[in-house]
């Protein structure tokens, strides 16, 4: 008979997942040492590399897109002389570090403000054809590198004429904190820019200048690195599935020196939606490196974790085995006492009674092919009703085996290795959160700036004389700004002139008004509004509205936790997750910690990070706006932070094999007991209540089996037993009525 199925197959595996998964706790919960840096550290390292991709990409981005976007709305007015053109883009956007107007026609520079800017590499390939007036790299006499970004005035009757600006490729003006130090790569692993390298006069010790030129060695060496990596393509540089950063991303692990290792995070420069829209910055080949030497870790575990291992991985072995012991004894070899019992009677042999096991579903099975022994006529067989019937069924072994194995899994899972408040957590992680937390600030910052600068140079194109001409331009505006959702012309006496996109809401014109500022307590969505003074019309103002949806997409970034702009109260404006208008921050420190931040020291605000101790362990940090623009001043501070039990650092590691090892010993539990219960416990119960039947005198139930194992293996016997039941039943009937018929016919 072949055994498809029945009660060996679950054991074994059982016994196998046991074995495996005590191989895998002894290794994962006894490790022999501690890596030289955690994986958290790295990780971080990444996302600042990242973070520093995003601000040189959007920086890049946003000068080409704003000189072209100039360059359009002058060649849509009246013309204007190449001096004002300069002067006033200077005054605009103060970003470039030189521009010049040249003549196409001959040549000739008709103006030029700040450095001075190369005319050898224009050539006729730069101007025409299929990459006519792309931005490209250029290296000047200095050795240094710039992004020359151009385009074309045009005005009628004039001759055509090329605007170039140049652009440093200088890692961008964020606070690397101490350190660390930022390097901008080019293709071939040329390092292009870099910050936070100490100049040699400032050092104080041989020592120092040794250790400064082992870090300008490392970072000449991860540079390289980091271009051969981001040379793939992001889809085959990740593992399937993954997603995150849409560029290429990674961690590089240098040498140790003094007791410090150097570990470096690596970004190439992508558009933030590759499929969307398309980043002028991204196709420059450019790779940004932040790295950071750190404290190499000390702390091995040693024999005693790997003994620790073993034992809780013995201990499994042995709560296993009496787990298998138990099923065996009470399961496997009662079943197949019954299916040789029951095969022994189909087959004719009644000599000797069945051997009936001592309790459960086998029991009463037992106890019904015995009356069926006695029933065919078997010596000593009893063919009358049975005795007394023991109910506990195949449930009871299950349970023992389930709480067998629980008493470990339980334990494992919920109490070994668990964290509290005084888990230590390096120092680089609360220095990250502060450092990440006001580059996001320095991003925000920047992002209002620019669409403040927006506005005014959108005001230099409006004429308030011609309502329906300044509403046109208004929604051409709109268009290519994305960041608005409302945009509209305000006179003295705070009447709407000319509007485009969403309802206009109230500004005021006071001197003592900041030009951006925010209202609507009270409503669904705070109202962000930015202003600029129309110029040759006093009290009349451009004011447009900041989508929220536009600042919470800045402030998402991973690694980071939650993160959120509030007010000088402390009340939310834009959040990274979901949020209500002017709601409190979550932590009673967090208010506190804004507060601290916004406290003048030396040149102004300074950002702050701490860790929070309170039932758990969470780090947080504020910055406080700071570094130029109408917008430094406005008050408003980015706060973050995230629980430290997501950071992975040894004590959660710990922690977290803990649990998956006792959620694996569960699903072995549910796999295998489950199948025990359904495959051979339930049909076994089904199969008692049939054979109790069939002993009670019910010939006419068929019994057909469910499986191919042990209890579809008794169950055909059983309907042997009944077919030949059937058969003795009808040959006494017939040797019975044979006489009467005999005697009648007389």
């Amino acid at each position: 008979m072949p055994l498809l199925g029945g009660i060996r197959p679950p054991i074994a595996v059982l016994c196998v997942l046991i074995l495996a998964l005590a191989g895998l706790t002894a290794k994962v919960l006894g490790p022999s040492g501690e890596p030289v840096v955690p994986k958290a550290v790295l990780s971080s390292q990444k996302h600042f590399a990242e973070d520093g991709a995003i601000a040189l990409r959007a920086s890049i981005d946003e000068r080409i897109t704003d000189l072209r976007r100039t360059v359009a709305a002058l060649n849509a007015g009246k013309p204007v002389e190449p001096e004002q053109v300069l002067s006033d883009l200077g005054r605009t956007y103060q970003k470039w570090t030189g521009t010049t107007i040249l003549d196409l026609k001959s040549g000739d520079v008709l103006a030029a403000r700040g450095e001075r800017i190369p005319l050898a590499w224009l050539d006729k390939e730069v101007l025409t054809g299929k990459h006519a007036l792309a931005p490209r790299m250029v290296r000047l006499e200095t050795g240094d590198v710039r992004l020359m970004t151009m385009a074309v005035l045009d005005f009628e009757d004039r001759p055509q004429q090329l605007l170039i600006a140049s652009n440093s490729l200088s890692v961008p003006a964020i606070n690397l904190g101490p350190f660390r130090t930022m390097a901008v790569v080019a293709q071939d692993g040329e390092v292009l820019a870099t910050a936070g390298f100490e100049q040699n006069e400032a050092l104080n010790s041989d020592q120092e200048r040794k250790e400064l030129t082992f870090l300008q060695k490392q970072m000449s060496r991860m540079a390289e690195q980091a271009a051969e990596h981001t040379a793939e393509h992001p889809v085959s540089a990740k593992e399937p599935g993954s997603r995150g950063y849409p560029g290429v991303s990674g961690t590089l692990l240098g040498d140790d020196y003094n007791g410090r290792v150097a570990t470096a995070g690596y970004a190439s420069l992508a558009s933030s939606d590759p499929e969307e829209k398309k980043s002028v910055a991204a196709g420059l080949g450019l790779t940004v490196v932040a790295m950071l030497p750190v404290v190499q870790q000390q702390g091995g575990v040693g024999p005693d974790r790997e003994l620790f291992g073993l034992i809780a991985a013995g201990a499994l072995v042995v709560l296993g085995l009496l787990a298998a012991a138990v099923l065996w004894m009470s399961v496997q070899r009662p079943l197949l006492r019954l299916f040789l019992e029951s095969r022994r009677l189909a087959r004719g042999d009644l000599t000797r009674p069945v051997s009936v096991p001592r309790w459960g579903e086998a029991a009463r099975v037992g106890t019904a092919l015995e009356r069926l022994r006695g029933q065919l006529g078997g010596p000593g067989g009893t063919d009358g009703a049975p005795g007394g019937k023991v109910r506990l069924g195949l449930r009871v072994p299950l349970a023992v085996t389930a709480v067998l194995l629980l008493l470990w899994c339980v334990p494992v899972g919920l109490l070994l290795n668990r964290t509290d408040g005084s888990v230590s957590v390096p120092a680089t992680m609360v220095n990250d959160q502060r450092d990440r937390t006001d580059l996001v600030a320095d991003r925000v910052r920047r992002a209002l700036n620019e669409a403040q600068a927006d506005l005014v140079s959108t005001s230099r194109l409006i004429d308030v004389g011609d309502p329906d001409a300044t509403a046109a331009r208004l929604k051409d505006a709109l268009r290519e700004h994305t960041r608005y959702q409302a945009l509209y012309v305000v006179d003295d006496t705070g009447e709407v002139v000319a509007r485009a996109g969403g309802d206009p809401h109230d500004w005021s014109d006071g001197k003592d008004l900041p030009l951006i500022r925010v209202s609507g307590k009270g409503e669904k969505k705070p109202v962000i509004q930015a202003g600029a003074p129309v110029p040759e019309h006093k009290g009349t103002t451009l004011v447009g509205e900041v989508r929220v949806e536009f600042l919470n997409s800045l402030l998402k970034r991973p690694g980071l936790g939650e993160v959120r702009v509030v007010n000088a109260d402390a009340e939310t404006l834009a959040a990274s997750g979901g949020f209500l208008a002017f709601e409190d921050l979550p932590n009673n420190a967090l208010p506190d910690l804004v507060r601290a931040g916004n406290v003048p020291v030396g040149a102004g605000p300074v950002e702050n990070g701490l860790l929070l101790r309170d039932g758990g362990v969470t780090v947080a940090a504020a910055a406080p706006f700071s570094g130029g623009g109408v917008a430094s001043d406005i008050g408003w501070t980015v706060v973050s932070w995230q629980d430290a039990e997501h950071f992975q650092i040894t004590p959660y590691e710990r922690e977290d094999r803990s649990v998956l090892a006792g959620l694996l010993g569960l699903a072995a539990i549910v796999v295998c007991l489950g199948w025990v219960y359904l495959v051979v416990a339930r049909p076994l119960r089904a199969l008692a209540a049939g054979a109790e039947k069939l002993a009670d005198g019910d010939l006419k139930t068929v019994h057909y089996p469910r499986y191919q194992d042990e209890v579809g293996a008794i169950v055909r016997s059983l309907e042997l037993i009944r077919q030949q039941l059937q058969a003795r039943r009808q040959n006494q009937a017939r040797r019975a009525a044979e006489p009467r018929l005999g005697a009648g016919g007389r």
